[in-house]
């Protein structure tokens, strides 16, 4: 399918944000990347890579310096009337994806950083779609099934990401009325389903890390919990969702859940990853209340690399309805692969690369 659409995107040359634009240009879309000054040089040579792997012309792929922190997305006079004259299509990835961010970090740059950003599209007389991605945590320390059709809540949060990126999509969520928004909630993000390439070591490779340090011994107990679910899905198919939704006129005013339908408990993950690199399952799971005040001792971060940030992961029982992306994705034939069909392919990028640059 053609997509003749000027994609304005943020967030490249981020991990998710140059796998889109590949995938996008391979349907004939042009680009218009926010790219951070820092980051000018890398976005050139990885756009030159792309140009070559799609086919696309490097006019394509045009470079905007800017940063979403500042007025105007600190685009020059010329790039900003540029891109307000030419996008129709506006993607929003920039953000920071980490679990430790400081309060006032997150507040600047996912908070402030999309009211620049929605600013911005209130600017394009063009618009068709303004996709914006946001995570399924921002249900924060809420329990039970979360709905796509859910936002506002009082529950709390585990951390300042995941606050932040609340706030940040209550902010969007504000646009619908005036915008054809679609609002995009992947859940833990690992690497890709074929080749295993993955940008950072974070998430379910804290339990693949953990137990390579010493298969035959860490293996026999099971840290995981029986109750609790850690919803995973890979890069490609993310990307893949996205893709897919990027043109379909039904996603505009949605809220869509990219995660596992049926996601597996962090037990039955630790056996999964314990059967690929041991040769067999654990044999005997540790009680929970055992495992959580472990984890939270600072030595123990040390000697076992499982951050206490990550801690509240494995307690709270929260699963996500998909029940919105499901009805927009598989028509496409866009489905989530199951964990236990890709989780080699994790482990061997892995142990191919112990550390990642």
């Amino acid at each position: 399918m053609a997509l003749d659409e000027t994609i304005f995107l943020t967030g490249f040359p981020g991990f998710i944000a140059g796998r889109l634009v590949e995938r996008l240009a391979r349907e004939g879309a042009s680009f218009l990347l926010l790219v951070q000054p820092a980051f000018k040089e890398r976005a050139r040579a990885e756009i030159a890579q792309l140009s070559e792997k799609t086919g696309a012309p490097p006019r394509s792929f045009r470079v905007l310096e800017g940063d979403i922190t500042r007025e105007e997305l600190g685009l020059s006079a010329p790039d900003l009337e540029a891109a307000q004259a030419e996008a129709t299509v506006l993607f929003h990835l920039a953000a920071v994806y980490d679990l430790a961010v400081a309060r006032e970090v997150g507040l600047r740059v996912n908070v402030e950083g999309t009211r620049n950003v929605n600013r911005f599209a209130l600017s394009l007389p063009k618009l068709k779609r303004y996709h914006y991605v946001s995570t399924c945590y921002v249900a924060g320390r809420r329990t039970g099934l979360i709905l796509e059709t859910e936002l506002r809540h009082d529950a709390g949060f585990r951390n300042f990401y995941e606050e932040t990126k609340y706030l940040a999509e209550l902010e969007v969520e504000a646009l619908k009325n005036d915008l054809p928004v679609t609002v995009h909630r992947p859940s833990v993000v690992c690497g890709d389903s074929r080749t295993g390439e993955t940008a950072k070591y974070d998430g379910v490779y804290y339990l693949i890390n953990y137990l390579r340090m010493w298969p035959g011994a860490l293996s026999l107990a099971n840290i995981g919990n029986p109750e609790v679910r850690l919803n995973v899905v890979p890069v490609d198919f993310v990307v893949e969702a996205m893709a897919a939704l990027a043109s379909d006129d039904a996603s505009a005013g949605e809220t869509v859940q990219i995660a596992d339908p049926d996601p597996l408990t962090t037990e039955e993950l630790f056996d999964i990853i314990s059967r690929n690199l041991a040769g067999r399952e654990s044999l005997v799971t540790l009680p929970a209340p055992v495992v959580r005040t472990t984890l939270r001792i600072p030595l123990n971060e040390k000697v076992t690399g499982l951050p206490r940030v990550g801690v509240p992961y494995f307690f709270l029982k929260q699963t996500y309805d998909t029940a919105r992306a499901t009805a927009l994705l598989e028509p496409r034939g866009v489905r989530c692969p199951r964990f236990p069909d890709y989780v080699s392919a994790l482990i061997d990028f892995v142990e191919r690369n112990p550390k990642l640059q």
